[in-house]
């Protein structure tokens, strides 16, 4: 950027375009008007520098910058990343975050907000996150919007990074943060024909690589004999020890009526495995006015029934439902003693529990804006979703109703056996991309305990 550097101290006034000054004449034959007070012929432009590129273009003359090799330099980097996906496409673009190579299932998310949520969600582990919404970036990363302590996926693909950060609560840019995280980000490439590629085919195992010279062939490869089938990631995200959650929303972010009331009554104890949980999941239930315990994945049901809670919660998280034979069992032996909910992952380790099994989805639900049915009263939620696999109906047994339905495809979204005191449901009724709707699933479980403890009450009158 010489010639520029040059070019700004002979005249301030210059227009510059990326890498290159115009100067401007006034007539063909006159020499051009470099400053106020100075004037330069061509010949005498050219030896001012003579490390440029100049060429003409009506009255005016365009000095281009060069870089140190000598190569005229171009107002944009080179691309320096590639998306490599296992169908044989290649997506050229420019890394941010961090630089190396990782492989990951490519899936999209149509949400407009809350990529920061995205990005520490515990349930994306093992996967790539395709940003329909084109601009990412621009309002930073603060610690309040954080859904658990990192970034849980692998990298994400965007189509414009957002060269400028404004919010007042930003701390620090998303390069930056991706970049303490180990995380590769690529930018600038079509996220509209990679989403179409994976509505298409389904979700693809993909490879983000900042080496530009493995052969495609061999990177392809790679994608082809990995898979995320059969993996328990849930083991590699949950919690080592057992710890209390006493946090509840903040009260700006505060909306449900029922909540800011309050009504004073006794907390209700509640244990909940973490499989991959949220942060807000564990606000929402404070705010409810539950005093929780989290516990490990993998921690015994004789244990959680012996701290005698008032309901079992059942987290989201991450992969495959039925790599985690251990959860079901767990879950197995807690239905029908405590009231249980469970969200996502905890859905469908309830419906294995059922006797149900479950199956993986062409491309997953990933979003903001996916519509359900309460069977009950007809009443439609929009709610924000994130899972690769659904409970199969058909393999419930007849004491088991489903309660929600997903408008989109007609999937299992929600389940309700009243005679052991379990409901769960498939997406994520704690985050709120605009509408509230689903955050009434939160009372519902309030009332199983409510209904619990009176009639505990009742049986000891008696």
């Amino acid at each position: 950027m010489l010639a520029q550097m040059q070019a700004q101290r002979l005249c301030p006034t210059a227009s510059f375009a990326g890498s290159y000054a115009c100067f401007q004449r006034s007539a063909p034959t006159q020499p051009l008007h470099v400053s106020s007070s100075r004037q330069l012929s061509e010949s005498q432009l050219r030896q001012k520098f003579c490390s440029a590129s100049i060429s003409r273009r009506h009255q005016s003359l365009i000095v281009y910058a060069q870089s140190s090799n000598g190569a005229v330099a171009r107002p944009w980097a080179d691309k320096n990343a590639r998306l490599v996906l296992e169908d044989g496409s290649v997506w050229e673009g420019r890394a941010f975050g961090a630089e190396g190579t990782a492989i990951a299932e490519t899936v999209f998310n149509t949400s407009l907000t809350g990529y920061q949520e995205i990005l520490t969600d515990p349930s994306y582990k093992g996967q790539y996150v395709v940003f329909t919404h084109p601009h990412i970036g621009n309002v930073g990363i603060n610690f309040g919007d954080m859904e658990s302590e990192k970034c849980h996926l692998s990298g994400i693909i965007i189509r414009d990074l957002s060269c400028t950060v404004s919010n007042y609560r930003s701390t620090k840019t998303l390069d930056q943060y991706l970049k303490e995280q180990n995380v590769l980000g690529i930018a600038d490439v079509d996220t509209r024909e990679i989403t179409r590629r994976l509505r298409d085919t389904g979700a693809l195992n993909g490879i983000i690589t900042t080496d530009m010279a493995t052969p495609v062939e061999e990177l392809v490869e790679k994608t082809k004999s990995w898979s995320i089938l059969g993996k328990d990631l849930i083991s590699e995200v949950t919690c080592k020890e057992p710890y209390e959650w006493k946090d509840t929303t903040e009260h700006e972010w505060e909306f449900n009526p029922i909540v800011m009331s309050g009504n004073g009554a006794e907390p209700y104890k509640i244990v909940a495995y973490d499989f991959g949980i949220k942060h807000n999941i564990l606000r929402r239930l404070a705010s409810f006015g539950c005093k929780i315990t989290v516990v490990p994945a993998d921690y015994p049901a004789s244990k959680v029934l012996e701290m005698n809670p008032d309901g079992i919660f059942l987290s989201n998280g991450p992969g495959d439902p039925s790599a985690v034979p251990y959860a079901v069992e767990n879950v197995r032996a807690v239905i029908g003693k405590k009231p249980v909910f469970g969200i996502c992952m905890g859905h469908q380790l309830l419906g294995q529990a059922f006797g149900g099994t479950t199956f993986k989805l062409k491309f997953g639900h990933h979003g903001g804006n996916h519509p359900i049915r309460f069977e009950e009263t007809s009443r439609i939620e929009i709610s924000a979703q994130n899972h690769n696999y659904a409970v199969d109906p058909a393999s419930l047994p007849s004491d088991v109703d489903v309660t929600h339905i997903n408008l989109n495809d007609g999937t299992c979204a929600g389940l309700l056996c009243s005679p052991k005191k379990a409901m769960s449901i498939q997406y994520h009724p704690e985050a709120s991309p605009g509408p509230h709707d689903a955050d009434v699933c939160f009372e519902q479980f309030i009332e199983m305990l409510k209904a619990e403890r009176t009639a505990g009450k009742t049986a000891v009158a008696a």
